[in-house]
């Protein structure tokens, strides 16, 4: 006479809570995609800045303003871009100076 292996299945739940617990999970996006995303913002503020200074030089904008503020906004973004590679460079060599 054989003994087979009891064979365990996972038990799931399948009611509904009034509490959200079974509510299904939003995506978390991770630290990678929010730089992506933001180093493609800060390319993306750099092109419509020289695209608009190019259409300023072939005269086709009346108001400088705009030129002006999109400029801004592209060089404050690359600004901070560059404050937070330089931060980030800052941890990790602080952290390759620990010792262990």
């Amino acid at each position: 006479m054989e003994i087979q292996a009891l064979q365990m299945t996972p038990v799931s739940m399948h009611a509904d809570s009034h509490l959200g617990e079974t509510q299904p999970k939003e995506e978390v996006k991770g630290f990678g995609e929010y730089l992506k995303d933001a180093l493609k913002k800060t390319n993306e503020l750099q092109l419509d800045s020289d695209r608009q200074n190019a259409l300023l030089a072939a005269g086709q904008i009346d108001d400088v303003a705009q030129v002006v503020i999109a400029s801004q906004k592209a060089d404050i973004a690359l600004q901070l871009t560059l404050q937070l590679r330089n931060r980030a460079i800052s941890a990790y060599q602080e952290i390759m100076r620990m010792q262990v």
